[in-house]
């Protein structure tokens, strides 16, 4: 059974920093592609940052210079650092391995980001 279990939400003060982490089973997690998406109650999914097997980053704008995307393959995690967070960085906060057609989701992990 393919599981992605997130960790590591919480409330935070804008400017302040969060680690969020994603533990995968059931993978071979090296193999995969790794992403971390957001959503907003209401608004469509966005995709905020993404590893490939390559361990090449891509990253929406409006994360770019605040984030990075990581992961450790011999613990079948991939972590989200987030620096300088804002507002409207509050969401929840979900990981997806994606290889060829198959494509695992977490549950997801609240952040928000607000005094």
């Amino acid at each position: 059974q393919v599981q992605l279990v997130e960790s590591g939400g919480d409330l935070v003060q804008p400017g302040g920093p969060l680690r969020p982490s994603c533990e995968a089973s059931g993978i071979i997690f090296s193999t995969y592609h790794i992403g971390w998406y957001r959503q907003v109650s209401g608004k469509e999914r966005e995709l905020v940052a993404r590893i490939d097997s390559a361990g090449r980053r891509d990253y929406d704008d409006s994360v770019k210079g605040r984030f990075t995307i990581s992961r450790d393959n011999a613990k079948r995690t991939a972590h989200l650092e987030m620096n300088n967070l804002k507002p409207e960085d509050t969401a929840v906060y979900s990981c997806y391995a994606k290889l060829s057609s198959r494509n695992y989701w977490g549950q997801g992990t609240q952040v928000t980001v607000s005094s």
